[in-house]
């Protein structure tokens, strides 16, 4: 494991209670893996304490920027923040409560420039919760 609990926002731009990581367990030059144990109190939860599509989408871009972040400082670079330019292909084939430990993997399948293109897997108990592609810009300072 390379970083949990407040270690990780060392590594990416979000700030609780909006915060989708809860470790970064590995980094690679084409994989970035986390784990996220969903809150009872959770912005992107819905009434029924149901992690809602976007809180989703949001672990994935967040399991990125942690990779990112990390590439980053172990090159004694600044850790510049980035953001989501498209979801494509989203599949969510089960909703997961508070109290579920997510664990997400993301490939990095393209890089051009300031623009990164990734698959994320969301599992949960080995089962894939959720799947997407996404386009992601990293803002030049």
């Amino acid at each position: 494991m390379i970083a949990s609990g407040k270690e990780i926002l060392k590594y990416i731009p979000q700030r609780p209670p909006f915060v989708f990581v809860d470790k970064l367990i590995s980094v690679d030059e084409k994989s970035i893996v986390s784990e996220f144990k969903i809150p009872d109190k959770n912005p992107l939860n819905d009434t029924f304490g149901v992690m809602a599509e976007a809180g989703l989408i949001e672990n994935i871009a967040q399991t990125a920027a942690a990779g990112i972040g990390y590439k980053c400082i172990s090159e004694n670079k600044p850790v510049l923040p980035g953001f989501i330019g498209a979801v494509k292909k989203l599949e969510v084939n089960k909703d997961v409560e508070a109290g579920t430990i997510i664990k997400t993997t993301v490939t990095i399948l393209n890089e051009v420039m300031n623009a990164t293109v990734i698959s994320g897997k969301v599992q949960a108990n080995k089962e894939v919760i959720a799947e997407c592609t996404m386009n992601i810009f990293i803002q030049e300072q």
